[in-house]
């Protein structure tokens, strides 16, 4: 009551005094329509299950944890708490529907727009307010795709990534400035496959694994082909070379891809190493170096029309017009967010890059990793 009598005194003497001016009208809600409040229910409903999804996966890691904490135990092992297969993919997808559903909503109430925020996504589809979950939703997937205890990590994880990219370059006929272009970019896949975390798996795929996400057929043909070029490349570079058979040896009887630098060296090798020496040609096309890292990052998602494009020789202009890779660009964040981008049934490669931009906050981290590595001032 003291609050009331602190709010409004005069409402207490009602009827002995009259106050000097009528109290303001609140003014009236704004009405919407009902496509606004269909775009409201539906981003709430999003949220919500993003919420519920969060809460479900913190609460099977928290029991697992216990569970392995305890002693063996007395009831059937059939028992035992688990995990669903690809634990992170629920959690992925709902993170993508509230992102899609907010920028929905945003297209049709502009003024639902919040601040920036420190994700660097854009405002009109990111609501600020989720930051804590996304905060909770990165360290879930810490823990889903933490290296297994076999995993071999080395002390200069992102100097192998550099000096790998350039020897295989190099061992493929490129000259020293397309060497040190191919460190760049192998440098920019490092960090958009795993956020430059060496070893890890993936909680949304039960095949692609390792510092480079690849699987166990990727990784081999990688062998294979390394070993093709290791003469080559003992006499470019002798010491990277011993390096080289140290780690083989290091990583004998366990999946190459959960040794830092076979990982990376396979990976390269599989998917990029032949494209390296194409590197001035691609300058050609695509100037700016980010764009550059996302046509390689590309060759990882959709490795069969990237190449098309690049044999085009006009890698902006390409048209993709299949469902199907249409579908794989939208599983990897683009042409997801918006009834407009999702209506789309096909692209041109100047639109999918433009639609990587959840990527270029990893490439800008890779561009100012290389450039301290080249400095001498990252390891």
């Amino acid at each position: 009551m003291l609050a009331l009598a602190i709010a409004a005194p005069w409402l207490l003497t009602a009827g002995l005094t009259t106050p000097t001016h009528a109290e303001p009208i609140p003014p009236a809600p704004k009405k919407i329509t009902k496509q606004q409040a269909a775009a409201v229910v539906a981003y709430d409903k999003a949220l919500a299950a993003f919420k519920t999804v969060l809460a479900q996966r913190k609460a099977e890691i928290d029991a697992l944890s216990e569970q392995a904490k305890a002693p063996p135990p007395v009831a059937k092992k059939k028992h035992a708490k688990k995990l669903p297969p690809r634990p992170g993919q629920a959690i992925y997808l709902a993170r993508m529907k509230v992102m899609s559903t907010y920028k929905d909503l945003t297209e049709l109430m502009p003024e639902r727009i919040g601040p920036p925020n420190k994700y660097g996504v854009p405002p009109d589809h990111f609501d600020v307010a989720i930051e804590p979950l996304i905060e909770d939703y990165a360290e879930i997937f810490k823990v889903l795709q933490a290296p297994p205890a076999y995993a071999q990590a080395s002390d200069t994880p992102m100097r192998d990534v550099v000096d790998l990219g350039r020897v295989i370059a190099r061992a493929k006929g490129a000259d020293p400035e397309t060497a040190d272009a191919a460190g760049r970019i192998a440098l920019g896949i490092f960090f958009a496959e795993t956020n430059a975390r060496q070893n890890i798996g993936n909680a949304r795929s039960t095949t692609y694994k390792g510092s480079l996400q690849t699987g166990p057929a990727e990784d081999k043909r990688g062998q294979r082909k390394w070993a093709a070029i290791k003469a080559k490349v003992a006499k470019l570079d002798p010491k990277l070379a011993a390096r080289d058979d140290a780690e083989e040896a290091r990583a004998k009887g366990i999946d190459q891809r959960f040794n830092h630098w076979t990982a990376v060296r396979n990976g390269l090798m599989n998917a990029h190493a032949d494209l390296f020496a194409e590197i001035p040609e691609i300058t050609r096309m695509l100037p700016d170096e980010i764009d550059q890292m996302k046509l390689f990052q590309l060759i990882q998602i959709v490795p069969t029309p990237t190449r098309a494009a690049l044999k085009s020789g006009d890698v902006a202009n390409y048209t993709v017009t299949s469902r199907q890779v249409m579908g794989f660009l939208r599983n990897n964040s683009m042409f997801t967010f918006g009834k407009a981008n999702r209506a789309k049934t096909k692209a041109t490669y100047r639109e999918i890059l433009d639609a990587m931009w959840l990527f270029e906050t990893k490439f800008a981290k890779a561009k100012a990793q290389y450039e301290a590595i080249r400095h001498g001032a990252v390891q």
